[in-house]
């Protein structure tokens, strides 16, 4: 599968920062159990996540959507559950400051989650 580039997700989203936070939130949702929206099974979320916004399957018009979809519980999960849990949205933060995401360039961080062909690197 070709890489995936910030570029390619911002024709999606309209700047950066809403990218991000996007992202941000549909990680969350794949680490508690959504069902990927793209074919990506050796991928890490977050690679995953920035292919669905490139591909336009999450946008910002959606994402609630896909949180009410994907909940298992019977209880729809809705912003302030996912505010709450603000050490997962920390540790997703800080993954993506190391690895260059948010602080440095974040087509780099990107990159390096993808192996030569688009495949994840473990």
């Amino acid at each position: 599968m070709a890489r995936v580039t910030v570029e390619d997700c911002l024709r999606q989203v309209e700047n950066r920062f809403a990218l991000v936070h996007l992202a941000v939130r549909r990680v969350l949702q794949l680490r508690k159990g959504a069902t990927p929206l793209i074919d990506a099974p050796k991928n890490k979320e977050v690679v995953v996540a920035l292919r669905e916004i490139a591909a336009g399957k999450v946008t910002p018009e959606n994402i609630l959507e896909l949180e009410a979809r994907e909940d298992h519980n019977g209880e729809l999960a809705l912003p302030h559950r996912i505010a709450s849990s603000s050490e997962e949205i920390q540790e997703v933060m800080k993954e993506s400051a190391q690895s260059g995401t948010i602080e440095g360039s974040m087509e780099e961080a990107v990159l390096k989650a993808q192996g030569p062909e688009g495949e994840e690197v473990d």
